[in-house]
């Protein structure tokens, strides 16, 4: 039986053998927890986002099972691409932070398909460290005592709002800045930066806010 077993894996003619393949796979599901953790510890207890750690334990794995599958064929990389094309994100990246994780996870994934493990334990070294050192200063410096606001509301309700909206930030946060605007399935989201206070209250910021909207569903994501 087991020389049945052994006598059909060697009949897949895989160009990557059976040891190269756990290899890379574990590191890479190694990886994908620790990008977990770190975004857990750095992230996710003082943000609201979109939620995208909630892949990175299958997505790690998976996206170096794609290219242990493709590194050796150029057409069929490309036609993964065309393959891959119908996917949709029906959920918004909701903060920029939540991107870089993404691309942490990426990086982790093509390093553990390529064999460059020691390039990817570099990277997640540096990456902790510099967090580290953020979380250690975010409050000593301007430059980290800067906190993001994302607001989503209706996209019917929001020319009325507008203005009300306006006056209302600016009176409760200071040092307000609008970065972004954009529009995505008749809701309007607003990303603005302000100066942090420790001291604020906002749970009666969030009860003034719907106040102040009245019927129009407002979402708000605190960074």
């Amino acid at each position: 039986m087991f020389d049945e077993f052994g006598a059909f894996f060697e009949s897949l003619h895989s160009p990557i053998t059976i040891p190269e393949a756990v290899t890379a796979i574990g590191f890479s599901l190694l990886a994908s927890i620790v990008a977990y953790l770190m975004y857990q510890l750095f992230y996710g207890s003082r943000y609201i986002g979109a939620g995208v750690h909630r892949t990175f334990l299958i997505g790690g794995p998976a996206i170096t099972t794609l290219f242990l599958g493709i590194q050796v064929s150029i057409p069929l990389s490309l036609g993964l691409l065309g393959a891959l094309s119908f996917v949709r994100f029906r959920t918004p990246i909701k903060d920029p932070a939540e991107i870089g994780f993404l691309l942490l996870l990426i990086a982790s994934s093509i390093g553990a398909a390529t064999s460059n493990y020691l390039v990817t334990i570099i990277l997640f070294v540096l990456v902790f460290i510099v967090l580290g050192i953020q979380w250690l200063v975010r409050n000593k410096f301007n430059l980290f005592g800067r906190g993001s606001l994302i607001i989503s509301l209706d996209q019917a309700t929001f020319p009325e709002l507008e203005s009300k909206l306006s006056s209302f930030l600016k009176a409760r946060l200071g040092g307000l800045r609008l970065d972004t605007m954009s529009v995505l399935e008749e809701r309007v989201s607003l990303n603005y930066q302000y100066r942090r206070k420790s001291d604020f209250n906002w749970t009666a910021f969030t009860s003034e806010l719907n106040e102040m909207a009245g019927e129009s569903k407002v979402e708000i994501f605190i960074g």
